[in-house]
């Protein structure tokens, strides 16, 4: 299992466009992948759980992901959250 703690830098958070993008690079991965934040667990390969988090810009989460591709997964997953605009 791999951690990250990382920001969000999108400029509107993780809304409509960032979420689903989010969603389509998670579901291409094996692994579980999953981001914490303010003490819940959100499914990164569900666009409704995504968007449930509410997380805006500036916002830390930690990424989660489990699996036979889970570093491969983490380093993708992780690069979208810290680029995406």
């Amino acid at each position: 299992m791999i951690e990250r703690k990382m920001t969000v830098k999108s400029l509107a958070g993780l809304h409509m466009r960032p979420a689903g993008e989010l969603c389509k690079k998670a579901q291409k991965f094996e692994s579980r992948i999953i981001f914490r934040f303010r003490d819940k667990e959100f499914n990164a390969k569900s666009l409704l759980s995504i968007l449930s988090a509410c997380v805006q810009q500036e916002d830390e989460i930690v990424l989660v992901c489990a699996g036979v591709d889970e570093q491969e997964a983490a380093e993708h997953i992780a690069a979208f959250i810290e680029t995406a605009v």
